[in-house]
């Protein structure tokens, strides 16, 4: 087992643990969690929409969940076409990785990495839209390069990036935000601020978005 202990966020910040195990028989290196503290780098989380949007709605999901998976594939296609690309309402995604997921932060390290080359909602869409590597239990490193092949990354820059596990406090500090306001599985959906407890397909997340619009006329 290889253990890489990384500098997380500015000089005065504490390093963090990336975990990364070692090579099988076929060379090829098999990575557990990227497991840190919290970065404190401030990161509110990557976003969909304009900032005039009347509406914010913030996601806490888990690349490996697959209600999570599902959701991403199937309703939020519609939710861009129908309230984001519109301007109705802006979409904001944090991470909330799982105990129980054992590829889950590495999968958000990777779109991570996608993030750092302007490419998040990309390796986003790649990870969730291909989610058959989060149903085998084997190591997902091979495939999640060529995710981020297919995502228009640089490869050698994304290498690069997972290897560092700069990303790895971030993710954490993430998960910790999600904890305290209440958090307990994902996806996760707060509206306006306010957990939301009701249903999360793009028809209830336009109802949303129409009464809002009415109550402001």
């Amino acid at each position: 087992m290889k253990r890489f202990y990384l500098l997380l966020g500015g000089a005065a910040l504490v390093g963090a643990l990336a975990l990364w195990v070692a090579a099988r028989g076929d060379g090829t290196s098999r990575a557990a969690n990227v497991v840190g503290t919290p970065g404190g780098d401030g990161f509110a989380g990557f976003t969909l929409g304009s900032d005039s949007a009347l509406l914010e709605v913030v996601e806490y999901s888990d690349f490996e969940c697959p209600f999570c998976a599902r959701f991403a594939a199937v309703q939020m296609p519609t939710i861009r076409t129908q309230l984001i690309e519109t301007g109705r309402v802006r979409w904001r995604f944090r991470d909330y990785p799982l105990p129980g997921h054992r590829f889950s932060r590495y999968a958000a390290h990777a779109a991570q990495c996608g993030g750092e080359q302007g490419r998040f909602w990309q390796m986003h869409d790649q990870l969730f839209f291909n989610h058959g590597w989060a149903q085998t239990g084997r190591d997902p490193t091979g495939q999640f390069r060529d995710l981020a092949r297919d995502a228009g990354l640089d490869v050698p820059q994304y290498d690069a990036c997972m290897e560092s596990g700069r990303f790895a406090g971030r993710i954490e500090a993430s998960r910790l935000e999600g904890e305290r306001l209440g958090v307990h599985g994902t996806p996760t959906f707060f509206v306006a601020g306010r957990l939301y407890s009701g249903g999360s397909t793009s028809d209830q997340f336009k109802h949303l978005a129409d009464s809002l619009a009415s109550r402001g006329k």
